[in-house]
């Protein structure tokens, strides 16, 4: 900001002469005044002239001139008490730190866009480190399997008749039927563990499919059985006419698969 030095400029020279003279008199080059005072020669020769617009604002000038008059011990006071200071206005205050306010909103958006992702980087393969690696619960599947009458009679639907024979849809878990063990059976199945079984009839027919919990027994009679899959094979003790058969020639990757054949001997599967 520029100040006008004009004002005071002619007591100022009045002040330098009076400070000329007595620096003569005390026999004072000005390099030695301005050794003493700590300023510049020329700032010592403007003082003396009376050259305030060498010198800054009119404040540092009178500064300057009371540390020249004390020094060669001069008073000057009188002097510059008849010179009027210029008005020093104040300085322009202007913000570096206004945002404006689409800056605002964009940042306050990317704020929230990296903690979302931050969050899913986290969050994402924690979820899939602790998700199991095998499945405990098995889909029900719907077995059709045609309705016995009861006592051998004659079937319900009349001889003719278009419509189809009733049937029953049968849970694939099974682990709310127990069938009674068959007198003289020849294939028992004792579980230990879970285990998902899958019983099939000489012609091809399913005899039992799902899921069989630890505890839980299974007997079928000569000739009722022709091919069976155990899966967590480890967990499943087969007796064939009650005795104990290893599953190790049948399994691969603990499960089972065997057949049986028509003499009730165990066999792998044919490819």
């Amino acid at each position: 900001m520029m100040q006008s030095n004009e004002t005071g400029s002619g007591h100022g020279a009045g002040c330098g002469e009076r400070l000329r003279l007595a620096r003569e008199a005390a026999n004072l080059a000005i390099d030695d005044v301005a050794s003493r005072l700590r300023m510049p020669t020329r700032v010592v020769r403007a003082l003396e002239a009376g050259d305030w617009s060498q010198l800054g604002a009119p404040v540092f000038a009178r500064g300057q001139l009371r540390s020249y008059a004390r020094l060669l011990g001069v008073d000057i006071e009188a002097e510059l008490d008849r010179a009027p200071a210029a008005a020093i206005a104040p300085a322009t205050l202007v913000s570096h730190s206004h945002t404006p306010t689409y800056q605002r909103v964009f940042e306050q958006v990317t704020r929230r866009a990296i903690y979302i992702v931050m969050t899913a980087a986290i969050a994402v393969p924690v979820w899939i480190a602790t998700r199991p690696h095998v499945a405990n619960t098995v889909a029900l599947q719907s077995l059709d399997l045609p309705e016995t009458p009861a006592g051998g009679g004659a079937s319900p639907v009349a001889a003719g008749s278009d419509a189809p024979a009733p049937r029953t849809p049968v849970a694939a878990s099974m682990a709310s039927l127990q069938p009674p063990a068959a007198t003289g059976a020849t294939l028992s199945l004792a579980f230990s563990g879970d285990s998902w079984v899958q019983v099939f009839a000489v012609d091809g027919t399913s005899i039992e499919q799902g899921l069989l919990a630890a505890g839980q027994q299974r007997s079928y009679a000569a000739g009722q059985v022709g091919r069976v899959v155990l899966g967590n094979s480890a967990a499943v003790q087969v007796l064939h006419a009650g005795r104990p058969v290893d599953l190790a020639p049948f399994s691969r990757a603990n499960v089972a698969r065997f057949t049986l054949s028509s003499d009730g001997s165990l066999a792998p599967p044919a490819n």
